[in-house]
């Protein structure tokens, strides 16, 4: 036997079970990282600079999200407000809270608050936000009852079936403009009209997204 077979065919089963333990391995290691919030990022709640509450501000002070967020329906990004829009209120609202020192620093220095991006899709991904803001696409479809939370957290996947979801079925998200911000907002709609009257289209092929 050991004419017909070379030495090395007996390290055969070794090399098997070696290879089945690195692909096992890897194929769990994938499937754990892809389907926990690590990669979709749910739940995903980083400690800020800056204590910031939506809840108090736009839940119970009532300001709109274009307030500090008023690039969202002008451009495919969401600004961070800028220390100045912090202090035309906090120049006279608890205006002496250390909570708000490091706001009058970037106010006095020009220096950006250093935030934690907490929502983001991968370089690959094109999203952009005002064309949904201003189709009738609340925020609370994507970012959650961000109204309702004093530390901001990541609430969904926005992962591509999470989003092909809403673009084959838009008349069960869209809702009259005037509403896009009122991220409690119950009321009863005709979808399928606003999509006809407004012409939307969401495409579902690969470039819509990916460019």
């Amino acid at each position: 036997m050991s004419d017909i077979f070379p030495k090395w065919t007996n390290q055969l089963p070794l090399m098997a079970g070696v290879a089945a333990v690195v692909l096992g391995t890897s194929v769990t290691a994938g499937i754990w990282y892809y389907l926990t919030p690590k990669y979709s990022r749910v739940g995903y709640q980083p400690k800020q600079p800056v204590a910031f509450s939506h809840a108090i501000h736009s839940d119970q002070l009532g300001l709109d999200c274009r307030y500090c967020h008023n690039a969202v329906d002008k451009s495919w990004f969401s600004n961070i407000p800028a220390a100045s829009t912090c202090m035309n209120c906090h120049s006279a609202v608890a205006k002496d809270s250390p909570k708000l020192e490091l706001v009058r620093q970037s106010y006095n220095t020009g220096k950006p608050i250093p935030w934690v991006q907490i929502h983001k899709t991968p370089d690959y991904v094109y999203f952009n936000h005002s064309v949904h803001v201003s189709r009738g696409i609340s925020c609370v479809h994507c970012h959650g009852q961000i109204n309702k939370m004093d530390e901001v957290s990541h609430a969904q996947p926005l992962s591509m079936s999470f989003c092909l979801d809403c673009h084959r079925n838009p008349a069960d998200k869209i809702r009259p403009n005037e509403f896009v911000t009122q991220l409690d907002w119950q009321g009863q709609v005709d979808g399928k009209k606003l999509v006809t009257d407004w012409k939307v289209q969401p495409g579902q092929s690969c470039s819509t997204c990916h460019r």
